[in-house]
């Protein structure tokens, strides 16, 4: 992975996608963990914006596009700092987007809001990051859209009555417990445990916190974790203690069972159920064209996942932005005035847009099951909750209440 960032960085700083000569330039500054723990995040949102502009060649119109790449490294922020002040004082940036970790996203906040740059968050998913600053809007999620989501599934449609949660000691973890437990408990459920497990930085030993969920007997144990290594241990744990057989159901958002990941989890995966807006199976003609346009490009093993999803929109967001203000986006509040309220019809998620309230996502959450089909697992999606809304702003929760 480190040497493949290196040749990006060395041969494409600058993209190849051009109108032509003369053309006015937009230049997009995209700030991703290419290296480290978090690298395979950064390649599948680098590659779902690979993927628009391939399949979209005139989505920019008479804009001549150039991105400029710079690595976040880790979840630490100061990098990531570092990266968007670079892209914005030496690099002259018109637009910063990616960043996979809130922790960087909020790290960046100061330096776009100083520089009136605008940011398009392509993954971060803590709910109150919007709030922080006018220009900030997001195309990929918030925690509590999936959360919220989940809680009200796991008492309305699976009947559960009592709940476990578990959760990453971070920002984005903290947001998954409120959102679940707000739903869950409104719905007549009751958490019985809130169990704090470790960070993001590396994968913890899960074993003592599921013991401890596993003794108290619960209807449903509630997970968010990071996706990727992380997802992998929590199967890996609920499987090893039997957790399943106890009659303790797992359920969580679609970070546990990201695509990328799903078939290492083996046969115990079966029943797992998930609540999340985008996974591979979904069978819309835009994603059936996106998973097949990426496997293309990337090889047959390859998949797509809602990180990969991520960047596809952003790139379609912000071409949306460069053609309304004619290719000129040194204004940022015109810059941001266009991406309020725009619409995409041919996600491969579905249909989405960005509220001009909050600057945040609105998208469609599916209801998943974990099956086996053809000799693989497959992610069935037994339902859909349309037109889902940061949740944490509807209700006016904590810090997303400003």
């Amino acid at each position: 992975m480190k040497a493949n960032w290196r040749q990006l960085f060395a041969a494409a700083t600058l993209a190849a996608f051009s109108a032509g000569a003369g053309a006015q330039a937009v230049k997009i500054g995209v700030v991703l963990t290419y290296t480290g723990v978090g690298a395979e995040f950064g390649q599948q949102v680098d590659r779902g914006m690979q993927i628009f502009m391939k399949l979209n060649p005139g989505a920019f119109g008479s804009c001549k596009v150039e991105i400029v790449k710079r690595d976040g490294k880790n979840p630490g922020g100061a990098d990531s700092k570092t990266a968007a002040q670079e892209l914005i004082t030496q690099e002259k940036v018109d637009i910063i987007t990616g960043v996979i970790y809130s922790s960087n996203a909020i790290a960046i906040e100061p330096v776009i809001t100083a520089a009136k740059k605008p940011f398009l968050i392509m993954n971060a998913g803590t709910a109150w990051i919007t709030n922080l600053s006018p220009y900030i809007a997001r195309v990929s999620f918030s925690m509590w859209h999936a959360g919220h989501a989940v809680g009200e599934t796991a008492a309305n449609t699976l009947k559960a009555k009592t709940a476990v949660v578990g959760f990453t000691d971070y920002p984005p973890g903290k947001d998954s417990l409120v959102a679940f437990k707000t739903a869950f408990e409104k719905a007549g459920g009751k958490v019985i445990d809130e169990i704090p497990m470790g960070g993001p930085g590396a994968v913890p030993d899960f074993t003592p916190f599921f013991q401890r969920a596993k003794d108290k007997k619960p209807d449903v144990f509630f997970v968010f974790v990071p996706a990727g290594d992380h997802a992998v241990g929590v199967m890996r744990t609920y499987n090893a203690l039997g957790m399943k057989q106890a009659g303790v159901r797992l359920i969580g958002p679609g970070d546990i069972t990201q695509d990328t990941k799903l078939q290492t989890m083996g046969d115990d995966a079966v029943g797992l159920l998930t609540v999340h807006h985008y996974n591979a199976d979904l069978g819309n003609t835009p994603n059936r064209r996106f998973v097949d346009a990426w496997k293309k490009e990337f090889g047959p093993a390859s998949t797509p996942d809602f990180m990969g999803v991520q960047g596809y929109d952003g790139m379609a967001a912000i071409a949306h932005a460069a053609r309304a203000v004619n290719c000129n986006m040194a204004d940022a509040d015109k810059v941001m005035a266009a991406l309020k309220g725009w619409k995409f019809d041919d996600s491969p998620r579905g249909p989405i847009s960005i509220d001009p309230a909050t600057r945040d996502i609105v998208m469609n959450e599916y209801v998943s099951e974990v099956v086996k089909s053809g000799g693989r697992l497959v992610q069935k999606n037994i339902g859909v909750i349309n037109a889902v809304k940061d949740m944490c702003k509807e209700l006016k929760v904590d810090r997303c209440g400003k």
